[in-house]
C-alpha cells in the first residue's frame, strides 16, 4: 500500500496540471484512502481498487489507467471526463496480504499468506443499506459516489483460480465483444460460467447483469449478497456499474462451454468433497482454537475460518442433487465450465480457511494440537489438485493488469455513450487548495515520461 501511495503522488508530480491527489477517507486502523484523480471533465468515472484484501490487482491497473488517460487526452479532458481513482478501498486488508505479493507466487506460497476478512467486515458489501454502513471505508465510498455521481463506476476485483469475467448493473451493448477480444489477445480464460453469477442474467460469454437488490437465503449464499453492495448505491445517479474479474491463476476448463457426460456424479463428488474437508476442518478449529484465541490478530483471522465453516455445508447441499430441493432453488444447466467452476469453489472454501488456520497456529507460537502438520500436508495436497487436476497457471500481473484495463476503458467508452444524468455537475474533487490533498499532488515539478510500474513487485 505504501508503494501504491507513493507511486500515485510521483505520478502527480511529474503531472500537476492534470492529476491530484487527495485524501477522501480513513480506514479502521487510521490508514489514508487516497484517490487520484486525472482530467477535469464535468463527466466522472469512478474505478475502486483493492475492495477485496486479497486481490491487489486493482492497484497496478489504477496506475495503468492514471497513465493512459494522461497520455492520451482523448479519454479524459477531451471526453470532459475526470478519472477518480481509489488507491485501495480496503488497505488495512490489503498491507495483511503483503506476506505473498513479492513472490514467489505459487499456490501455496499464496494461501499460507492469504488474508480476507470476514463477510460482515467487507467494505464494499452494504447488507443494510446505506444506513447500515458502519466501516469507515464504507462510508467513504458512499460519500465519494453520491459527490461524484459517476456516470461508470469500476470495481476491481481478483480471481485467484479460474478466469475473467465482467458482471453489470445496467446493460453496455458491445462490451461481450470487447471482453472475448481482449481476452483472446492476452491469453486470459473466460469464465463462462462463475459461481458468483449461478443465478445471475447472462448477457454474453462471461459477462452477466447484477440484479437488483434483494433478500436471499443461505443456499444462495455468497452470491446474492453481492447485489446488497454499494456497486448498486449510485445506480439512482444514473451509474453504470462494471464489476472487472482478472485471474491470476487461470484454468482452461472455465471456458469449456461442452456437455458433461454425468453432471450430477461430478456435483455429488464436488459438494460431498466440500462436506468432508470441512468437517476436517471444523475438527482442527476445535483442537487449535483454546491454543490460538488469545494470539495476535486471533479475532481478525477467526471471523472468516467461522464464516468459511458456516457457509461450506450450505453451498455442499445447495449442489448435491441427492440432498438439494430442486423446487425450492433450481440450479440452472451446469456444462463443463460450470462444474469446474463449483470445484474450483469448493475447494477454494477449504483452501481458504486451511491457509488462515495456518497463520493462526504460526502467528500463536505454539502448537500443542500439532496441526500445523496436518495443515501443511492438506494444504500441499489441495494446491497440487489445482495445478495437477485443473492445470492452474499463474498468469503475469502485468498481463492481468493489462486486460483489467483494457476491459475498463471498453466499459467507459460504452458507458459514454448513454445519456448523462441529469441535475448540475458536480464541483472538482480536488480544487488546488483543499486542505486534504496530498502534499504532492499540486508541485511544481516538471513532467517527466515513465512507464507505470507494477506494485505487486516481480512476476
Amino acid at each position: 500500500m505504501d508503494e501504491l501511495s507513493a507511486r500515485a503522488a510521483n505520478l502527480v508530480a511529474r503531472h500537476p496540471h492534470r492529476a491530484r491527489l487527495r485524501r477522501v477517507g480513513t480506514s479502521r486502523a487510521g490508514t489514508p484512502m487516497w484517490l487520484l484523480s486525472v482530467g477535469r471533465g464535468s463527466r466522472h468515472a469512478l474505478v475502486v481498487a483493492g475492495p477485496h484484501a486479497n486481490e491487489p490487482v486493482g492497484g497496478a491497473t489504477i496506475l495503468r489507467l492514471a497513465e493512459r488517460a494522461l497520455a492520451d487526452p482523448r479519454s479524459s479532458d477531451a471526453a470532459d471526463t475526470t478519472w477518480n481513482l481509489l488507491l485501495s478501498l480496503d488497505p488495512d486488508g490489503s498491507r495483511r496480504n503483503e506476506g505473498w505479493l513479492s513472490g514467489p507466487y505459487t499456490l501455496g506460497h499464496y494461501f499460507r499468506n492469504f488474508f480476507r476478512p470476514g463477510f460482515l467486515e467487507q467494505p464494499e458489501w452494504l447488507p443494510d443499506g446505506a444506513a447500515g454502513a458502519v466501516l469507515p471505508e464504507t462510508r467513504a465510498l458512499l460519500d465519494l459516489q453520491d459527490e461524484l455521481r459517476p456516470f461508470l463506476q469500476c470495481s476491481l476485483h481478483g480471481v485467484d483460480i479460474g478466469g475473467g469475467f465482467v458482471e453489470l448493473t445496467r446493460e453496455l451493448p458491445g462490451i461481450v465483444q470487447r471482453v472475448a477480444r481482449t481476452a483472446a489477445h492476452l491469453g486470459i480464460p473466460r469464465e463462462l460460467s462463475p459461481y458468483d453469477t449461478l443465478y445471475w442474467p447472462r448477457l454474453g460469454p462471461a459477462v452477466y447483469r447484477i440484479p437488483p437488490p434483494r433478500r436471499g437465503d443461505l443456499a444462495a449464499a455468497i452470491t446474492e449478497a453481492a447485489v446488497e453492495s454499494t456497486w448498486y448505491h449510485p445506480h439512482r445517479h444514473g451509474t453504470v456499474t462494471a464489476v472487472v474479474e482478472a485471474p491470476m491463476w487461470g484454468v482452461a476448463a472455465v471456458e469449456d462451454a461442452s456437455p458433461s457426460p454425468d453432471a450430477d456424479a461430478v456435483l455429488r463428488t464436488v459438494s460431498r468433497a466440500l462436506r468432508r474437508d470441512t468437517r476436517l476442518l471444523e475438527s482442527i478449529l476445535a483442537r487449535v482454537r483454546p491454543s490460538v484465541s488469545d494470539g495476535p490478530d486471533a479475532a481478525r483471522l477467526l471471523a472468516p475460518v467461522d464464516d468459511y465453516l458456516l457457509v461450506g455445508p450450505g453451498l455442499a447441499d445447495s449442489w448435491d442433487p441427492d440432498v438439494h430441493d430442486g423446487a425450492a432453488r433450481p440450479l440452472p444447466p451446469l456444462d463443463t465450465a460450470g462444474l469446474t467452476a463449483l470445484a474450483l469453489s469448493g475447494r477454494r472454501v477449504a483452501l481458504r480457511t486451511a491457509g488462515l488456520l495456518h497463520q493462526l497456529v504460526t502467528r500463536a507460537g505454539r502448537d500443542p494440537a500439532d496441526a500445523l502438520p496436518e495443515l501443511d500436508r492438506l494444504i500441499d495436497e489441495w494446491c497440487a489438485d489445482y495445478h495437477d487436476g485443473y492445470g492452474a497457471r499463474w498468469i503475469p500481473v502485468a498481463r492481468q493488469a493489462e486486460y483489467q484495463t483494457r476491459v475498463v476503458l471498453a466499459a467507459f467508452e460504452l458507458a459514454a455513450l448513454r445519456p448523462r444524468p441529469s441535475g448540475p455537475a458536480p464541483a472538482d474533487p480536488c480544487p488546488a487548495a483543499h486542505p486534504d490533498c496530498h502534499p504532492d499532488s499540486h508541485s511544481g515539478e516538471p513532467e517527466r515520461s515513465s512507464e507505470p510500474a507494477v506494485p505487486m513487485h516481480r512476476e
